[in-house]
């Protein structure tokens, strides 16, 4: 055996023996020899992770009416993922939508083709901009009401996540059949 050779075999079993003294268990930990055709892996647990997560979802409080669910959507992929519907028990009808400017007056639309979120990026649903649109909200949401949903991404997989209600008053926004700027919310 050349130097090169032993000296990563070396190493390794003393990062072994050294760390096997830091436990108050004893363990007889394997210990793998490197050979000239691989470097040694420690075998790991698999880990299944989601294609898509959401951090910090949250809901509008609402009497009744219309309401809309924030958060930022997380890509665990190495390709694009596309969320193209939701659904909740608080409301018959929810569409993905965005905000756009619309002959200088801000409208809500129906997000066309939906959440676009970048391989191993995130996508932001916040007031003002992309969020998860409630219609016909069937009971109040009130500040801390644990609010179920369930995405669907392209390709049929889903994403299913608990908002919490939250009062915000924000930049004004009214999630009312006035500011969507068509008659096809109501």
């Amino acid at each position: 055996m050349s130097p090169r050779r032993i000296a990563p075999a070396g190493i390794l079993i003393a990062a072994v023996t050294a760390l096997s003294g830091c436990g108050s268990q004893t363990t007889t930990a394997p210990v793998a020899v490197a050979s000239s055709m691989a470097p040694a892996v420690a075998a790991t647990p698999s880990v299944t992770v989601p294609p898509l997560a959401i951090t910090d979802p949250w809901v509008k409080t609402v009497k009744k009416g219309m309401s809309a669910a924030f958060g930022t959507l997380v890509n665990n992929t190495d390709a694009d993922v596309t969320v193209v519907s939701g659904s909740s028990p608080l409301s018959p009808k929810i569409e993905l939508h965005g905000v756009a400017d619309s002959g200088g007056k801000m409208v809500m639309r129906p997000k066309e083709g939906g959440f676009v979120v970048p391989a191993r990026g995130t996508h932001q649903l916040q007031p003002g901009g992309d969020h998860i649109m409630l219609m016909g909200v069937t009971e109040e949401v009130k500040p801390g009401a644990q609010i179920p949903f369930t995405l669907t991404l392209k390709g049929g997989q889903t994403l299913t996540f608990t908002a919490v209600g939250k009062d915000f008053a924000g930049g004004n926004e009214d999630y009312q059949h006035d500011m969507h700027g068509d008659k096809d919310h109501g």
